[in-house]
């Protein structure tokens, strides 16, 4: 593939953006100056879509850049850790994951998180049953205990 065609494709890039807060500082604006987009346009797109959302709530979001430098983005739902941090009340994990637990959640708390992160996109075609068992494994490598 020739340098022309590379450049000639859309990139995509992830970043991980506090709801509501989006500005051109570090993440944002490197990632996107260096592809050739105004990151106060992106921040400025990105805080009135995410209004709605708990200001400063971890937002993954895809951008897809194209050539002409014009952008689009999609914003997913909160990572599982941040959903089992806050319904355990702590603030961070264990020092060692795995030997010691830091809070506890219930069966219901990890049923009600599984029912929202089955709505994104990569885990629609997932029974719920499997997005439950994967969020219990991230509840114990955070140091969580699921209690029924």
């Amino acid at each position: 593939m020739s340098k022309a065609a590379a450049k000639a494709r859309a990139q995509i890039v992830r970043l991980l953006i506090p709801a509501g807060k989006a500005a051109p500082a570090p993440p944002v604006g490197p990632a996107l100056g260096a592809r050739g987009v105004r990151s106060a346009d992106f921040c400025k797109e990105f805080n009135a879509r995410t209004a709605h959302i708990e200001p400063g709530v971890p937002t993954p979001t895809l951008i897809t850049v194209q050539p002409d430098r014009s952008f689009s983005f999609v914003t997913r739902t909160p990572p599982v850790s941040y959903f089992l941090k806050k319904a355990a009340g702590i603030e961070k994990g264990p020092a060692r994951p795995g030997h010691e637990v830091t809070g506890t959640v219930s069966l219901k708390h990890v049923y009600e998180i599984a029912k929202i992160k089955a709505s994104d996109e990569h885990m629609r075609h997932l029974p719920l049953e499997a997005v439950t068992r994967m969020i219990i494994g991230s509840a114990k490598s955070l140091g969580i205990q699921v209690v029924p």
